[in-house]
């Protein structure tokens, strides 16, 4: 079993050993929280909270990538190696196309947050994280051929950028399910950018280089954050989306920036009791290729390649909310969502996503 479907494995097996707190009956404490009164765990700001309220949370997400994609096409390494051209080509030690193809790269994510109510209408939030990719690689030998010199794996983990943010409601507070709120967010360039790592080249050569865009583990550029998003249920059902955006305002140190990236979400909840809900979700994303570039990544491999990145996704994603009853644990929530891939139109040739999976935990408490 891989290393993702363990950790939904694991997520489905907690759901039958929770605590009395969480599966009492909600007639006992009619105040008691709902598991709809937050969005899917994988959606970020999606709430505010009163005067005076703190919540904590801790989200675990990992990614798991196979295989490659040119546009919309499955394609092999062994096409890539002998026809997709290395825009390097005619420079000095460098081939006429590319001959270091990943095949695969995991990102586990560790996201810590604490929200707190400044007022009734303004939510503060501050999310941190810390990253651990791996990828794999074959390297072929030689300038042409599909002949496989060999295999390697890179990697590259410490703390990523960290988001600020200021969540401002924009109705008047009447409904008490219902919120609209506006996300005025900033990242803060704290991941690093100059990660290194040892690699295979196709001379047989083992020498250790900055490690391509999608292995760093920050942008090293201030980015506007900004979203919309509105929530409401009725009875056992829920619903609600979200519009958000990621746009770099400035090149970093290095002489780039991630290309801007857009998504649009919405979901549907029901809640066959207080205590659990169960959530569909979609979520369309659009990102644009990088502008500029690290003068350093001068690799025959796809990812150093500012046009190999961003397109367009459609992903499908199906999530569980708990919420806390009684006791010392009310207040308390879990959450898990995974997402599968329904469209990828790529950008160049990248590596394809083919799973997401996000598990939380959520604690509100004062107010």
């Amino acid at each position: 079993m891989t290393h993702p479907f363990r950790a939904a494995a694991l997520a489905a097996g907690a759901l039958f050993a929770l605590p009395p707190a969480f599966v009492q009956a909600h007639d006992t404490d009619p105040t008691a929280p709902h598991a709809l009164d937050h969005a899917p765990i994988g959606v970020m700001a999606d709430h505010r909270h009163g005067a005076g309220e703190f919540m904590l949370s801790y989200r675990f997400m990992t990614m798991d990538m196979d295989g490659n994609r040119q546009g919309t096409d499955p394609i092999s390494p062994e096409a890539i190696a002998t026809t997709v051209p290395n825009r390097l080509a005619g420079q000095p030690m460098q081939p006429p196309t590319l001959r270091v193809v990943p095949t695969d790269m995991r990102m586990d994510m560790h996201m810590v947050g604490a929200m707190y109510g400044l007022s009734d209408r303004i939510t503060l939030m501050a999310m941190g994280s810390y990253l651990d990719n791996s990828m794999n690689h074959l390297t072929f030998a030689g300038p042409t051929g599909p002949t496989v010199r060999g295999g390697f794996e890179t990697g590259s983990r410490g703390f990523g950028d960290t988001t600020l943010s200021a969540i401002v409601g924009l109705d008047d507070g009447s409904h008490k399910s219902r919120q609209v709120n506006l996300v005025l967010g900033l990242s803060v360039p704290t991941g690093s950018n100059t990660q290194t790592d040892q690699v295979l080249a196709p001379t047989g050569m083992t020498p250790t280089l900055r490690l391509p865009y999608p292995m760093q583990l920050g942008s090293s550029t201030w980015d506007a954050k900004p979203a919309i998003s509105y929530l409401d249920r009725n009875g056992r059902f829920g619903w609600g989306g979200q519009l958000s955006a990621r746009v770099p305002l400035e090149r970093n140190a290095k002489g780039y920036r991630f290309g801007s990236r857009g998504e649009a979400t919405a979901w549907v909840a029901y809640e066959p009791a207080p205590w659990i809900s169960g959530s569909l979700r979609m979520k369309g994303a659009t990102q644009g290729r990088i502008n500029g570039e690290d003068p350093v990544l001068r690799a025959p491999v796809q990812t150093t390649d500012p046009r190999n990145q961003g397109g367009e996704t459609l992903d499908l994603l199906f999530g569980v909310n708990l919420a806390a009853q009684t006791g010392a644990l009310r207040g308390h929530r879990l959450g898990a969502e995974l997402g599968l891939p329904l469209h990828r139109d790529l950008n160049g040739v990248q590596l394809e996503t083919d799973m997401t999976l996000t598990l939380g935990w959520q604690y509100a408490f004062g107010g």
